[in-house]
Order: structure tokens, then sequence, then C-alpha cells
């Protein structure tokens, strides 16, 4: 929400709760925490939402703040305890370990089945688990015998009656057998030219013969001939043969590629205020073209980016005629129009803040989107006038030149009091947003900027209208928790102050780039670089708000937020170029637990270029990750090297995400 600070900005403190309609959703943007001789931080008002809603029906990482313990489960009829033992004939460790692991019988001792029936039915799953857990590991003669009772499975199987005696005494013997290695493998199709080297689909003669290889190499198949444009590919045959003379595995696949096909004519359902004309633009399939399933994801993609929908649903036709045409019918659900969404913290230092929203989505049937934001901060720390505030109303529409091109447009109203300046500004600004791949994009707009602001230099009024543009290229495999791959944003305006009669250009660029030491990707080195520049007859022809300053959790952790740059006596002004360096190494010690050291620098000088004659501040620290399904939990602890005035001692900072 612009007019608050975002999980990036350094100055972040709040953890947000959006309430849409009768769902509630807890939207962690960051909470930050200074500590000098007083301590900062950030609470969510969770009790406003307590009378709306039952007490098991919000839930943040398992813990109910409106309940008590969890909801047991429904009671289980004529429940029947049991204990149950491995074990693996030849002693292997790992493959015991292996077998426990996946054994149902083991895993699940607390959870009683319900009679007899339900603990021979167990018994009967537990032993198909326990035989394709030795296919994957490519065993074919090894066996599974399960004991219920001192009783054979088949015996207790035939009875349907297990002697007296609780709980239930259950053995399970594995005898593992031989480890098969592949012998002659054979790769076929109709159609779609395939490779018919067998370690081309991992399938090489003489490594060991997984079932899981050969269920992957099915895979590859059927994928690699779709993305030739054969939609109906398919496996028509599999012949598995298993030599227990010798320990081989001998396969042969049999792939049918069908007809080659082309996109044909798009329909749509489900749709209720959207207009399905536009649905077709948007998903932009090439009528005519090659089938590809990457056209069909890119599609879905940039459906589901427009948030208009719930659920998304392509449906493949049957090839029909002789240039083999396959008609897609695009199946959605709309989502609900209207969001609201409020929120509130507090800071011992900087006093109580709220924020709320309404939104609109699908204004006119065509993915538009109206918002309307506000907040007001510092309550309780300045007088009414001294106060911050924030008015937004936004309008976005996508599709306007194209179905890769948007236009939004802003109006906002801010009032911010940091320690360097105040600063009370209206903005408003129009873009066309392009996106010219899947990992670059870029808008280009106008912008017309009031200021009227207080700082070190004294009082003044800016009036800039400016030409800004950006740039983005994005290829990291994840946004939030990224081991490899680049993200680069550039921006620039050329921009004049009617009020002052005074040119000025700016321009910011940073690059972060990701790294796994290890194919496990438990080890990634992570690195940032930021620098900026303000052409500008000096500084304070600049506009307070828009000059750098460095300091906080998305700058140089470890320092006050914007508190580190060139100063006029004891107050930071801000300067006109800015260096940043940021470098991590990231540790995963457990699938959910991680830890991170970091080291930060930066600093804001007087000049349009930097001149180095300050030293970059460097500020060091640790952290500890969590991972959730929606990323990565961060808690990050700094220590300034080089504290200056109202720096803190250490600061601690919690987000969602990584810090970059």
């Amino acid at each position: 929400m612009k007019g608050l600070p975002s999980c990036n900005s350094g100055r972040c403190r709040n953890t947000r709760l959006c309430v849409e309609k009768k769902r509630v959703a807890l939207s962690a943007t960051g909470l930050f925490v200074v500590v000098k001789h007083t301590f900062a931080f950030g609470l969510v008002f969770l009790s406003l939402f307590a009378v709306a809603l039952p007490a098991n029906a919000f839930d943040i990482f398992g813990w109910k703040p409106f309940g008590g313990a969890e909801e047991e489960g429904e009671a289980v009829p004529d429940p029947i305890p049991y204990e149950a033992e491995l074990a693996v004939s030849t002693g292997n460790e790992d493959l015991t370990s292996d077998m426990k692991s996946t054994s149902l019988l083991l895993q699940q001792q607390d959870k009683p089945p319900s009679g007899e029936a339900g603990l021979i039915a167990r018994a009967l799953s537990d032993r198909e688990r326990l035989v394709a857990k030795l296919y994957a590991d490519g065993r074919y003669g090894g066996t599974v015998s399960i004991k219920l009772a001192g009783l054979p499975l088949e015996i207790a199987l035939e009875q349907s009656d297990l002697p007296d005696g609780r709980p239930v005494k259950v053995s399970i013997l594995v005898d593992p057998g031989p480890e098969f290695t592949f012998g002659n493998v054979s790769i076929s199709s109709t159609g779609g030219d395939l490779s018919t080297d067998p370690s081309f689909w991992g399938l090489a003669p003489g490594e060991t013969a997984g079932s899981g290889k050969i269920l992957s190499a099915e895979g590859r198949i059927v994928s690699i001939l779709r993305g030739r444009g054969y939609p109906k590919a398919k496996i028509t045959e599999r012949r598995i043969t298993a030599d227990h003379s010798t320990n081989k595995l001998d396969v042969a696949l049999v792939a049918d590629a069908g007809p080659q096909a082309r996109f044909g004519a798009v329909s749509v359902s489900g749709t209720e205020v959207t207009d399905p004309g536009f649905v077709k633009q948007q998903a932009m399939l090439p009528q005519g073209g090659i089938y590809s399933p990457e056209d069909i994801a890119r599609a879905r993609k940039r459906l589901n980016d427009l948030g208009i929908f719930s659920s998304i649903r392509f449906v493949e036709g049957d090839i029909a005629g002789p240039d083999g045409t396959l008609p897609i019918a695009i199946e959605v659900s709309e989502r609900k129009r209207h969001v609201i969404g409020a929120g509130a913290s507090w800071s011992s230092t900087e006093g109580f803040g709220v924020e709320a929203y309404w939104r609109r989505r699908n204004l006119f049937g065509r993915g538009e989107l109206l918002s309307v934001e506000g907040s007001v901060g510092r309550i309780g720390t300045e007088s009414f006038a001294n106060q911050e505030y924030s008015a937004r109303i936004a309008f976005e529409k996508p599709g306007v030149f194209g179905p890769l091109t948007s236009f939004s447009t802003s109006l906002e109203a801010r009032q911010e009091n940091p320690d360097a300046y105040k600063s009370r500004t209206v903005t408003y600004n129009a873009f066309l947003n392009r996106e010219f791949s899947e990992k670059l994009k870029g808008r280009a707009g106008a912008e017309v900027f009031f200021a009227d602001e207080e700082d070190a230099f004294g009082e003044d009024e800016y009036l800039l209208v400016g030409l800004p543009a950006d740039l983005t290229f994005d290829n990291r495999d994840d946004k939030l928790n990224p081991s490899k791959g680049v993200f680069a944003a550039l921006f620039a305006e050329p921009a004049y102050d009617t009020l002052n009669s005074n040119a000025m250009g700016f321009m910011k660029g940073t690059v972060s780039s990701y790294y796994a030491l290890d194919e496990a990707k438990r080890f990634i080195l992570a690195g940032k670089v930021t620098v900026g520049s303000i052409l500008a007859p000096s500084v304070e022809s600049v506009p307070a708000s828009r000059r750098f300053i460095a300091g906080g959790g998305g700058s140089i952790r470890g320092y006050a937020y914007r508190n580190v740059g060139p100063r006029v006596g004891d107050e930071v002004v801000g300067g006109r170029s800015l260096v940043e360096l940021s470098g991590e190494i990231r540790m995963r010690v457990t699938e959910t637990i991680g830890i991170v050291g970091f080291v930060d620098a930066g600093n804001a000088y007087e000049d349009s270029v930097p001149d180095f004659s300050e030293e970059l501040k460097v500020g060091v620290g640790a952290g500890l990750r969590y991972f959730t399904p929606i990323g990565p939990l961060r808690v990050d602890a700094a220590i300034p090297l080089d504290p200056g005035k109202d720096d803190p001692d250490f600061a601690l900072y919690v987000g969602l995400s990584q810090a970059f």
C-alpha cells in the first residue's frame, strides 16, 4: 500500500490484517524494531477481529490467537491399539530407516484404526507402500512379510479375526533382495522423432533400475512430444522384464505421438461480469499456430495476473480437420469484486498507526482495478499537525494496446515527518506499462510532483514535472527465496522544477544475483549493488523527500532509517549520489530452518558522482529463517560498525521473504 513503508524500505514495522468480506488473511509486510535504551515493536490489533470470527477461524503458522488447543479429530469407532516393529533382513541401517519412514503402520501407531478390519486394511496398504519403495530402490526380488498377533497377513485376511490380546503385536520383516540394474533398454515412438539413446532418458544400462526413473522417462517423453505440437501424445506400451538370474531389468517403452495440432477456436465460459472477448485477448493464444504447452502456460499466467479470477482451467478439445485444429475452452470462476482491508500498529517510539483500503476489481468488466487507500501514523508522539498522513486513489487498466500493455494512474497526498525533514507532497502520475517478455518489463509515463518541505536548509516549495521510466529484468527461480538468477531494475526521470526554474535528472539502478554452492541448494551466496545519482544544481535544489539518504532495513541494516548521508550540523539533509552494497550467505539447516550471515555497506554523497569523501558505513549481522509455504519468515539482527548520531546500538528486522 503506497503511503506506508514497504518491507524493504527499512522503516516498515507493520504486520497487516487484511479483511476481504468474510475472509481474513494475515499479510506480514514486515516488522521494524530498533533498540537503543528503548524498545520499539509492532503490534497487530488481532482483537479487533475476534468478535467477527469463530475461535478456530484464524491460524498463524499453527497458532490460533482466538482459540485454545487444536480441535481434536472425529473419534474413531471401536479403535484397536497396536504396537508395530520393522526389521530388514540384511541389517542395512539406511534401508531400515527408509522403510520405517515409509511404513504407515509405524508412522500412525498413535492413530488406532477402526476395528480389526481397519488394522488389516492398513497392513495391506502398508505392504503395497513398502514394495513400491523397494521397486523405487531398484529391488525387484524383495519381499515384505507382515504378521498381526503372530498371524501372517494372508491368514488374518481370510479369517477376518485376530487373537485376543491388546495392543496387537505387529511385526514387519523386509527382505530387500538384490539391487537390479538396467539391461536392454529400447525407446520408440510413432511420430515425434524421439531420441533412442537410453542415457538421454536416464535409463543407461548398468545404472540402478529404480522404478521412479522409468516413470520419469515416460513423463519426459510425453512432455517433449507435447512441446513439439503433439497434444495427444501418450505411452501406449510399457514392457518391463526382471531377470532374477542376472539381476537385470529390461525396459521397452513405446510412445504414440498422435497428430500434430494447431491452436483452433478459443471459447470462454464462467464469466459473469468479465467480457469474454477480453479473456480471449489476454490469453493471446496464437490461433493457427503450432500447439505449445508453453503458450498455454503463458496464457494462464497472464489471466491469473489480472487478479479477477479465483480459478482458471484450459480444456483441450478433439483434434479435427486436415490441418489438425485443436479448440481450446477457457473455463474461469470470478473472484469477489470488492476488497476491504484494514490494519494497525504501535511503536513505543513512533506511537500508533492505522491504515485502510477499499478496492473494486473488474470495474468495467475488462480487468480494471480502482483503489482508495489511506493511513495515519505517529499518533500519540506528535501533535495533530505533525502526524504522518497518506491518501491515495489509483486506477489500473490492463490490455489498453494489446494484452501486453496496461495503463495505470494515481493521485496521492502525503505528509511525512521523519527526523531529517517534514514534507507535505501531492503527486499525480500516469504510466503505460509493457511486458516485453516473461523476464523483461518496463513502463514510461509522466508525473507532476508538488512538495512543501522544511529541513536544515529552511522551508521551500517545489513543483516538479517529470517523465519517469523504469525497466526491470527478473529471471530468479523464486521471488521470495531465490537460489539462482538475476534481478535488475533501472529507473530514470528527467524533471523540471517550475517554481524554482531548475532542471534535474534522477537515476537509480539495482542489481542482485544469487548462486547455489551445492546441488541441494542449502548454501547460497547472494549479493546486491545499488547506485544512484541526481543531476541538479545543488543538494538544496532537490526536494528533501527525493534526495538520497541511506540507512535501514532495505539499505544498511543496523543503522537508523534514513540516517546515513551528508549533514548540515547534526541534521541529515541527504545527497545527490548513493552507493549501497549487500552480501549474504544463506544456509538451510533443516527443511524449515535456515540461518544467514550478512554484511551491508553504503553511504550517500553531496555530489552527483560519489567522491567517497566519507567512508562507507558498514553493518554486520546474522539472521534466522523459518520457511513457510508462502515464503521464508525473516528475523535479522544487525550491528552498525560506525554508528552516528541517532543510530541504535543494534537493530532487529522481521519480515516475510529474504532481505533481497
